[in-house]
């Protein structure tokens, strides 16, 4: 187990902020884990559970003890005629995990590929992209309970996931540390091509119908073409979530922006892309001190080289202030704000309206 004092979490976050912490510790078992929580004392909290990094920005030094699983292993633990439970650790690059399901035939997370962050994160957030939840494939998420060092076993629906949301970010906020997930994978592959330019893509490489790895190595390419290298420019990939709104909010914007694209939810609601909204109010390429938004996708707030964590809240408040003005719409940050504004903490405890 690792435990070092005054440590810079530079490496630890993918918007390259040069923040500190007063003690870091990271496990690599469930009984290095137990140890660890056994000996916390007053003055080593607050706590911050951390991943990957990769969803987060800090606006300044942490006052307290980071936490980081290091807890690796990907066991096969059940199996049917149809489908695999692979139980795997939380330290785990998710992408790694995505890499070793295509090559063993274990299917249904290949349009997650290449998205950032670790296990333990991915059950956290409910990650997801072109049209795919890793909530479609958790079956189990297994913790420990901080106060009592209890460990415990989470459903699927135990977690209650929506739109980048589980009862991780909500009331169980600060409350557990995952140690493992366990994904139900199939083994039938049904791709899912009908989300954004997933089939034009095919289309460019002559493919009409991809093998796992051919969509695979499709969606990397996608994500390579629009998101920027965080070694390059640090950022969290994309920094808001797209909005949810009404059918009648939705028509209302409709009828005064025809080509606005638009993804159906339910009778009552559709999503909306934030980006497309950033974009219409001119912020695609833009730089505000040392932060910008990228130049190809407007989702992606960027440190150009030196920018603070408040530096990026300031462009965030801008760009939602605009979107406000212009389109009737709240916009809400997707990454974690540490020692950030206060509203954010708010709304990952209480607003609603983002759930699917």
């Amino acid at each position: 187990m690792k435990d070092i004092p005054n440590y810079s979490l530079l490496p630890h976050n993918t918007f390259g902020i040069d923040a500190r912490c007063r003690r870091f510790a990271e496990f690599t078992s469930v009984e290095e884990l137990e140890t660890l929580l056994r000996g916390l004392h007053a003055d080593d909290y607050p706590l911050l559970l951390l991943g990957g990094g990769s969803n987060l920005l800090l606006t300044g030094d942490f006052d307290g003890t980071v936490i980081h699983s290091a807890i690796m292993g990907i066991e096969l633990v059940g199996e049917t005629s149809q489908s695999v439970l692979l139980q795997v650790g939380s330290g785990e690059t998710f992408d790694d995990v995505i890499a070793y399901c295509v090559e063993n035939g274990y299917h249904g997370a290949e349009n997650l590929s290449k998205i950032p962050g670790e296990v333990g994160a991915s059950a956290v957030q409910n990650i997801g992209a072109y049209g795919v939840e890793v909530k479609d494939l958790i079956e189990r998420v297994d913790a420990m309970e901080i106060a009592t060092c209890r460990p415990v076993s989470f459903s699927n629906a135990d977690c209650q996931y929506g739109y980048r949301q589980s009862r991780f970010k909500q009331d169980w906020k600060d409350k557990y540390v995952i140690t493992h997930v366990t994904y139900r994978l199939s083994k039938l592959f049904t791709p899912h091509l009908d989300y954004g330019n997933i089939r034009g893509a095919l289309a460019n490489k002559g493919i009409d119908n991809p093998t796992a790895a051919e969509l695979r190595e499709v969606i990397i390419d996608i994500r390579d073409a629009k998101l920027p290298d965080p070694k390059v420019e640090g950022n969290a990939g994309s920094f808001f979530m797209n909005p949810v709104v009404s059918k009648e909010k939705y028509e209302q914007l409709v009828a005064l922006y025809p080509n606005m694209p638009h993804y159906y939810i339910d009778e009552q609601h559709e999503k909306i892309p934030a980006g497309w909204m950033i974009d219409q109010c001119g912020w695609k390429g833009r730089t505000m001190g040392k932060a910008g938004v990228h130049d190809k996708q407007a989702l992606v707030l960027v440190n150009r080289g030196g920018a603070s964590g408040n530096d990026i809240v300031r462009l965030c408040e801008a760009i939602r202030q605009d979107v406000r003005e212009r389109f009737g719409i709240e916009i809400y940050p997707e990454v974690n704000i540490v020692q950030g504004v206060r509203e954010y903490k708010e709304f990952r405890s209480s607003d609603i309206s983002m759930k699917e």
